[in-house]
């Protein structure tokens, strides 16, 4: 066991804790505006964008000053020759961390079927980036089964650094993955994707901005997940109190928050600001 307390843990986690946000038009200023630099942000890839989107979103932070970390969805990238201009341009944004999930795309842009794919390309570039994150699903993946998402998890883990979870409300449920994805012998240390306090009308208004075919794919990857931001029983403070707690266990290898949201990042950085004034408050 960890000699923090869970107060401790929550305070180092917040502290740490990575923002998740999309690429549209007006990320980069609302983050110049709202968020310390030494936040790392991350930026996904989306299918009804181009992945020059995120790359653009993801330099104009790096060159801001910010640990950024561009999502590198597998499927939108056509194979090893792009894939070697995008880690060329990266490198010369001072970006030193990727995110490689496979990606929604419908059907692959190339040679790149899955995650895996690519990372094994990567490995051959002379692995050009210091952190590497897959994607893990403490909630179940929608259309795929547990065993083999945890099979291609063991698959990629000598290609990756990290594990980020896929957004979860279940302390419990969370918990119990990451004991089973430990003896199944993935080691990997595990950045918690959780939900910011976002008011259910906003994240409407954010489905709407990504688009019906995106919302659509965003749900059916995250079973009501409007729903369950939006119950009375759910609370970004519990559930990220749940998940220090969790986190005093050295065994289940939590090192940090993967803040989703939803590009509503003033919100979320009053509340990660107010949550660690709280508990410097407690401490004195």
């Amino acid at each position: 066991m960890s000699n923090e307390f869970p107060s401790m843990k929550t305070g180092h986690m917040l502290e740490g804790a990575r923002y998740e946000v999309l690429p549209t038009a007006k990320i980069v200023d609302q983050v110049l505006a709202h968020v310390p630099t030494e936040v790392t942000v991350t930026v996904t890839a989306s299918p009804v964008k181009s992945l020059q989107d995120t790359l653009d979103v993801a330099s104009r932070l790096a060159g801001a000053g910010y640990d950024a970390v561009p999502h590198l969805a597998a499927r939108m990238v056509s194979g090893p020759a792009e894939l070697k201009d995008i880690v060329e341009r990266l490198q010369e944004s001072g970006i030193r961390k990727v995110f490689v999930p496979g990606g929604d795309a419908p059907e692959p842009a190339g040679d790149y079927l899955c995650a895996h794919d690519l990372l094994v390309d990567l490995r051959e570039l002379g692995d050009p980036f210091e952190h590497v994150g897959i994607a893990g699903y403490p909630e179940s993946h929608p259309t795929i089964d547990d065993d083999i998402i945890i099979q291609a998890m063991w698959d990629k883990r000598k290609y990756a650094t990290h594990v980020v979870s896929n957004m979860t409300f279940d302390a419990e449920q969370l918990g119990v993955w990451l004991e089973r994805i430990r003896r199944r012998g993935v080691r990997l240390p595990a950045i918690v994707g959780v939900a910011g306090p976002v008011e259910r009308a906003k994240l409407l208004g954010m489905a709407t901005k990504i688009g019906v075919g995106e919302s659509v794919r965003f749900l059916r990857k995250q079973k009501n997940v409007f729903a369950r931001i939006a119950a009375p029983g759910f609370s970004s403070d519990r559930f990220v109190t749940r998940v220090a707690a969790l986190g005093t266990n050295e065994a289940l290898a939590i090192e940090g928050l993967h803040i989703y949201t939803f590009n509503q990042v003033e919100v979320v950085e009053t509340w990660r600001r107010r949550l660690l004034e709280q508990l410097a408050s407690e401490v004195r």
